[in-house]
């Protein structure tokens, strides 16, 4: 498979898919069969794939069988669901509990990992120690948006790959740099991206759009830069592709891309979102949120856009208002020092609506 190579496959058995996206990429033909591969999806929150949040867990059994018929056995599942949520709950309601036993892969959960300060050429980052250790890593995320970032595919899939402190460090310094920084220490040997049914609003899932598609690569910017094509987005909307290309950790979907397809069928085409993040972007003041937070008060806002009865002034979030008095409502512990805010670490988006709604 070349550099410059994007491999489709139509339909909606992600078990096949993953079969033949692995096989026709050839990648595993220099791999040695006593190298230990990690293959590391996206179950950012304990929710199961048909929400359009989380990667299939039968794309997932589809590469390891085809590994395993190989002669591949040192096979791990790698991950670390988001702040706010438990990467062992997210395994079992994801289905990769039961895949684990049948097929004999551990399960990594990389909450509890240790970790290793890493050096980037723009800083020092800290790595869970179970990816460094591995020899081969097939990243494996979703294709969806994201409430922050608009998108969430083969380059941010990657902050799974490190503890909570840093995820937490991360929206301090706002993504989309750090995002890019992380890509130049960890580095892939395989994408493979499950779009059957992502969410193209939130990460979190809820709105899954069957787009019937998956495919594959090995540059992470091509393959995101392709993924924001899908989601009717340009890839300059999304910080983070453009700053991975300028560290050279990737090239930009150009003209020379070749677009291989396995089977017949059609690719998607700007799907429509049901409520824009960059609408209710205009009622909230964010300074540095966690991901699960910022995603509650993204549901609760679109709860009440429907009902029309947005707030009249813009809602406070993030780390960047601890210990801070603020004039006006806020959402998040963070925020205890704002004249009233929604409770908790990350509050449920019901609680967040009815905060808001009850005129908070």
């Amino acid at each position: 498979m070349r550099e410059n190579e994007i491999l489709h496959w139509f339909g909606t058995d992600p078990f096949e898919a993953g079969r033949e996206l692995i096989r026709q990429s050839r990648q595993w033909q220099n791999w040695d069969r006593e190298e230990l591969i990690g293959l590391k999806p996206n179950l950012v929150v304990a929710k199961k794939a048909s929400s359009g949040a989380t990667t299939h867990p039968a794309f997932v059994a589809g590469v390891i069988s085809f590994l395993q018929e190989q002669g591949f056995r040192r096979l791990q599942i790698l991950e670390g669901s988001w702040v706010g949520d438990s990467t062992r709950r997210a395994f079992k309601v994801c289905g990769y509990t039961k895949l684990s036993e049948k097929y004999g892969v551990p399960l990594v959960d990389l909450q509890k990992d240790s970790s290793v300060e890493m050096e980037a050429s723009r800083g020092e980052y800290r790595i869970c120690s179970s990816i460094l250790q591995l020899d081969r890593l097939i990243n494996m995320p979703v294709l969806k948006g994201h409430c922050q970032t608009l998108l969430t595919c083969a380059l941010k899939n990657m902050k799974g790959c490190i503890p909570d402190s840093e995820k937490r460090r991360y929206h301090r310094m706002g993504l989309h740099q750090p995002i890019a920084d992380l890509n130049e220490i960890i580095r892939a040997d395989l994408i493979l991206v499950d779009g059957l049914e992502g969410d193209p609003d939130y990460e979190e899932g809820g709105n899954p759009v069957p787009m019937n598609i998956f495919f594959a690569g090995i540059d992470p910017v091509l393959i995101d830069s392709y993924a924001a094509g899908l989601l009717g987005l340009q890839p300059e909307e999304v910080a983070y592709i453009g700053k991975a290309a300028e560290l050279g950790i990737g090239s930009l979907l150009s003209d020379d891309t070749g677009l291989r397809y396995l089977n017949k069928g059609e690719a998607v085409e700007g799907i429509q979102r049901s409520v824009p993040a960059w609408r209710l972007k205009e009622h909230i003041n964010e300074k540095g949120a966690c991901s699960a937070c910022y995603a509650s008060l993204m549901r609760a806002l679109s709860f009440l856009e429907k009902e029309d009865n947005l707030p009249h002034s813009p809602v406070h979030i993030g780390q960047g208002y601890r210990d801070t008095r603020v004039s006006g409502i806020g959402v998040g512990i963070c925020l205890k020092g704002a004249d009233s805010f929604a409770k908790g670490c990350p509050p449920e988006p019901d609680e967040i609506y009815r905060f808001l709604k009850n005129g908070a």
